[in-house]
C-alpha cells in the first residue's frame, strides 16, 4: 500500500528568489522524471495539490506540466541538481470566486 506524501521525497518548500516560496530539490533528479500530480481537473474546478502550489514561473524552466485523464503532472525537462528551484512556464488566469 502506498502512503500519501504532500511532496515527493527529496523536495522541499523554502524562500524563493523568484517569488515568495518555491519548490526546491534536495537531491539530483534526472531528466524526464515524473515528480507527481500538481492539479486535479474536474468539470468545474482546478484543484492544486501541495506539489502544484509552490511551483514558480520561469521563461527558462527546468520542468514542464503534462495533462492526462484529469490530472496535471510535473516532469523534469533536464537533470536538476540538489538545491535548484523547480520551475515551469505558466500564465496567470482569472478566478471566479477567490474565497472558495
Amino acid at each position: 500500500m502506498a502512503t500519501y506524501r504532500p511532496l515527493p521525497l527529496g523536495l522541499t518548500i523554502k524562500p524563493s528568489d523568484i517569488d515568495g516560496l518555491g519548490l526546491f530539490t534536495m537531491m539530483h533528479i534526472g531528466a524526464d522524471t515524473n515528480l507527481g500530480n500538481t492539479h486535479v481537473i474536474t468539470n468545474t474546478r482546478i484543484i492544486r495539490t501541495p506539489l502544484g502550489g509552490f511551483i514558480n514561473h520561469s521563461d527558462e524552466p527546468n520542468c514542464r506540466l503534462s495533462e492526462l485523464e484529469g490530472h496535471k503532472w510535473l516532469w523534469t525537462i533536464r537533470p536538476i541538481e540538489s538545491g535548484e528551484e523547480l520551475t515551469v512556464t505558466y500564465t496567470m488566469y482569472e478566478v471566479e470566486n477567490p474565497n472558495v
